[in-house]
């Protein structure tokens, strides 16, 4: 199936004051430290950090949100764009000043004040879609946002910093697919309008029929159990390496804890286990990656995700070419 073109009908778009919501997941496409939440509770029961010099607020994740689903709907103008997916991590707490005397266990909820440092989110397309290996694929854009990276000590109109992606949702799973050439990984900006004018390049330069191509190759290339042995126990070990001779290889991001999780899944996952034949292509190694990441936290999740494709392209290219891949050999 060719990934469908983008049209220029008007936009379906699912806001949160809709009466029914179509959610971009109905299951977490990131699990680690983190709460559910919606738009629409963001912005009405989530107070905004300042900065302390002027009083300024700083760019909310309530504003992030709201600016990149207006940015996805110019840029992909007659498309279905879901309500996003909101996950939060890292709860600040404060009270109004007329409560400061009270014990906690006796505050009322109007005299409670609460934002929380780190928020991720992502809003799928599913009707720019395609299929790979029995499994079907939204195209889904999203972000990541901490303000424990900015500057709250300083004056506003000092760098604020965001993490954006393109990519896809692979709806078997709600595993996120990024690629480094959807993703940016330290996206500072002073204000909306340079977000948005961000956003917008990124949105419009990334080629999700070139980004499909590149997934759907990896079905064509297996491991053999054997194989596969060798990778977890060479992941395991490259940390303990010398530093230089780290310089050439590239390395899996994931904890010891998920690769044991991804063995874990070689046995047992319905969808990406070994085959009867005790192999595994590289399209299901990658989504055992991927679901693994899950138990990521909001900071490194989105690295993490860019890096798993990387890692299993480069073994991709080793078995085509047969080239030496230090995991492998």
């Amino acid at each position: 199936m060719e990934t469908e073109v983008f049209n220029s009908h008007d936009v379906i778009l699912f806001e949160e004051q809709s009466e029914v919501q179509v959610i971009s997941t109905d299951k977490p496409f990131i699990q680690a430290n983190t709460i559910q939440s919606s738009l629409k509770e963001v912005k009405s029961k989530h107070v905004i950090p300042v900065f302390i010099k002027d009083n300024e607020p700083v760019i909310s994740h309530s504003d992030f949100i709201q600016c990149t689903m207006d940015v996805a709907s110019e840029v992909f103008r007659g498309e279905m764009i879901l309500s996003p997916s909101v996950r939060l991590s890292h709860p600040i707490k404060g009270r109004i000043p007329t409560a400061k005397d009270k014990p906690a266990k006796e505050l009322l909820e109007y005299e409670k004040t609460l934002y929380y440092e780190r928020m991720a989110f992502a809003i799928e397309l599913p009707s720019i879609s395609d299929e790979i290996d029995g499994n079907q694929l939204s195209l889904s854009i999203g972000g990541v946002k901490s303000y424990s990276l900015d500057n709250l000590y300083n004056k506003k109109g000092v760098d604020e910093h965001f993490k954006v992606f393109i990519g896809f949702k692979n709806s078997v799973c709600t595993n996120l697919c990024v690629w480094s050439e959807g993703f940016v990984g330290d996206l500072k900006v002073k204000n909306l309008e340079q977000l948005m004018a961000c956003m917008r390049t990124l949105f419009e330069n990334y080629n999700a029929t070139t980004h499909i191509q590149a997934l759907r190759k990896l079905t064509g290339y297996s491991l053999t159990e054997q194989q596969f042995a060798l990778l977890i126990g060479r992941c395991r070990m490259y940390n303990h390496l010398p530093n230089p001779a780290k310089n050439d290889i590239t390395p899996l991001l994931l904890s010891d804890t998920q690769l044991g999780m991804v063995v874990k899944d070689f046995y047992r996952d319905n969808s990406f286990c070994k085959g009867e034949d005790g192999n595994i292509n590289l399209w299901r190694l990658y989504n055992l990656f991927t679901g693994s990441n899950k138990s990521s936290y909001i900071d490194t999740f989105l690295d993490r995700s860019v890096n798993a494709f990387q890692f299993v392209d480069d073994l991709r290219d080793a078995l085509d070419n047969r080239t030496t891949n230090w995991f492998l050999n």
